[in-house]
Order: structure tokens, then C-alpha cells, then sequence
């Protein structure tokens, strides 16, 4: 983050929420927002679950989610905690018991649902389970499962998801249970944005987990999380997210970087610069730009690359870029640092443009 970031960030809600610790993640009171997912492999397939999660940790993710849905995955569920190199969170729902076992079981966060867990005597005994075991608890409230009482309620949606998450959140509070973290979902962009404003004004105290849930598939889904996200990130609201797609995790948390890094907030792999081409293009930029976006997404240097389709769009437009190539009639100028480093063919650019970035 650049200097003129932390500056901005300071005195955001965020800053000044409570901290817990999620493994050995820290998760609000200021610390960097933290990148998540879910898994979605069988709850039952110990080593389906393990290889996706090393495919996230591999992109970034920090902390991932696992559903347990049944009390026969417990079993996985524990060994998947055993072997994992990322903090597990277990997602409950209907069934207090699993809650509790799953805290014993290795769990570094539970994951409650206040519309369907059962009551306040359930809810009181997974408080219990989990101030033993000694992790956080998020109350994960999702405008599709509202307590009948909250929903029956005639106020607008917003009010009704932070009515839920208030409500428990004094519960456990009052219970001297403040390892906590809320989140409060819909599929409507501008209904989250305004649930989570409520919330930050209204539950200071506890860190928030910000996401657009059931976004749809990677074009919509990357898009309507982006706004919302965006929105709430900026106005420093949102301790840890999620991008919910209906598509590989993996996808999830390359958008998640890629959004953090568009703001500012966080750098994890090189940004890409392209222009969007026009009739003085004389290379297959599109094609150009997708290898060097495939390329880069593994690199572990947050570094700007710019691949451009002309010198109107060059080192000009890309000055502030760490590395670039601008294209002319089937060659490439490389430029590094804003210097020229060499010219090379078109069929040359992408290998000599990621072996400048290997001097970097």
C-alpha cells in the first residue's frame, strides 16, 4: 500500500474494529483485509479437498471455508485441518452438533447462520464449544435464510440483515463471547452496500466479511463484486472478503487480489497495463496480452507490466508501468524503468518481455 493509501485508510471503520485471530491470520483492528474462499469439493473427499486447497494457497487465498453438512464428514473435515498449510473454517448450518464437534475437530473459525442454527440454547452451546476451543465465531447472516420473526418484519432488506447480525451479536456479547465476525449477504449489489453501512456505523467493534453472495459466473459475478466490494473497500469497510463465483476457487481469489490491488489496498502479483486496440494495432495484441496475463499471474513481484498496440499507447500511456513492450508493424520495444532494453519480432515479444521481468 503507498503512503497516500495509508493516509487515506486512516480513520476508516476498519481500523478500528476488533481484532481475532482466524489460525494465524489476524483479521481486523487494521490488518490487511484478508483474501478467502470456499471449497467446494465432497465434504467426504479428504484429498480432493486437500489439492484444491494448495491450488488457493497457491493463488493467494489465506483462509478457506469448508462446508460440513453432515456429522459423517467430521471425520474428513478433521483431517482435511490436519494437513492443511491455510486456516480452515467450518460451515455449519441447521446442525448445532456439527458445530461443536467441528470446534473440537481442529476448526480455525466456525461459521454460524443465525436463520437456521437452531435457537439461542444451540446457539449458546457452539459459544461454549468455541470459547473452549479458543477460535472466532462468524455470524454469517444471508438475506435467503432470515429468522422467520426478522423477515416477517416490514422494513427493507438492509435493515432486516443487520437487525439479525445486531441481534446476535448482543447475545454473545453479553454472554462475554467477542471473538466475532459478521457478515450480512444478498445477491443485490446496492442492498449489501447498504447493509454493510449499517452495520459499520452500528457494530463498530466487530470486523466485517464483505461479499456480494451468489454473484452468478465469472463475468457477472467479478462484476457485481467489484462494484459492491469496491464501494465498501474504499469507504474502508470490509476487514477479510470473499468473491463468490460459481466457478473454480482458484478464480475467486485472483479477483480478489486483482480488486485489492485496483484499490490500492494490497499487492501480491504484477498488475497488467493493455490498451483495448484500434485500427493502428499492427500486432495480435489480444493474443499477446492474454499470454502475458497468464504468464505473470503466478509471479510473486507486484510489479505494473504494460503490453501495448502502438506508440500512441506506449511508454507514453504506460510511464508509470515497471515494464512494458509497445508494439509497431509485427515488433516490440521493450522498455523498462521508461528506458528502451531492446527491440524484438512479434513471435519474440512474450518471451522477451518475461525475461526482462526475471531481471527485475
Amino acid at each position: 500500500m503507498s503512503l497516500e493509501s495509508q493516509q487515506a485508510q486512516a480513520g476508516k471503520p476498519n481500523q478500528a474494529t476488533r481484532r481475532v485471530m482466524v489460525g494465524s491470520v489476524p483479521m481486523g483492528g487494521g490488518a490487511p483485509v484478508v483474501v478467502q474462499s470456499m471449497l467446494n469439493a465432497p465434504a467426504d473427499d479428504v484429498d480432493a479437498n486437500l489439492a484444491q486447497i494448495s491450488a488457493l494457497a497457491e493463488a493467494g487465498c489465506e483462509v478457506v471455508r469448508m462446508a460440513i453438512p453432515r456429522r459423517d464428514c467430521l471425520d474428513a473435515f478433521q483431517a482435511v485441518c490436519e494437513a492443511s498449510p491455510l486456516p480452515v473454517v467450518a460451515d455449519i448450518h441447521f446442525d448445532a452438533r456439527i458445530a461443536i464437534e467441528a470446534a473440537r475437530r481442529g476448526a480455525a473459525k466456525l461459521r454460524i447462520n443465525p436463520g437456521n442454527i437452531g435457537g439461542w440454547a444451540k446457539t449458546d452451546a457452539v459459544l461454549d464449544a468455541a470459547g473452549e476451543a479458543g477460535i472466532p465465531i462468524r455470524i454469517g447472516v444471508n438475506a435467503g435464510s432470515l429468522d422467520g420473526g426478522i423477515a416477517a418484519l416490514d422494513e427493507p432488506l438492509p435493515r432486516k440483515l443487520a437487525l439479525s447480525a445486531e441481534e446476535y451479536v448482543r447475545h454473545c456479547e453479553d454472554r462475554g463471547f467477542r471473538d466475532l465476525v459478521v457478515s450480512a449477504k444478498a445477491h443485490d449489489v446496492m442492498a449489501t452496500v447498504a447493509t454493510y453501512r449499517l452495520l459499520a456505523r452500528e457494530l463498530p467493534q466487530v470486523p466485517l466479511h464483505i461479499g456480494i453472495t451468489e454473484a452468478g459466473t465469472a463475468f457477472q459475478g467479478i462484476i457485481k463484486s467489484a462494484c459492491g466490494l469496491g464501494i465498501l473497500l474504499e469507504e474502508g469497510i470490509g476487514d477479510t472478503l470473499r468473491i463468490s463465483l460459481t466457478d473454480d476457487p482458484v478464480n475467486e481469489i485472483r479477483a480478489c487480489w486483482t480488486l485489492l490491488a485496483a484499490l490500492d489496498l494490497r499487492r501480491r502479483a504484477p498488475e497488467l497495463i493493455s490498451c483495448p486496440t484500434c485500427g493502428r494495432c499492427q500486432v495480435d495484441l489480444i493474443g499477446l496480452a492474454k499470454q502475458v496475463e497468464e504468464r505473470i499471474a503466478t509471479l510473486r513481484k507486484p510489479l505494473k507490466v504494460a503490453v501495448m498496440g502502438c506508440v500512441v499507447n506506449g511508454p507514453g500511456e504506460a510511464a508509470d508501468a515497471d515494464i512494458g513492450v509497445a508494439c509497431g508493424d509485427g515488433v516490440g520495444i521493450v522498455f523498462s524503468q521508461g528506458k528502451t532494453v531492446r527491440k524484438v519480432d512479434e513471435a519474440d515479444i512474450v518471451d522477451a518481455l518475461m525475461e526482462e521481468i526475471g531481471r527485475l
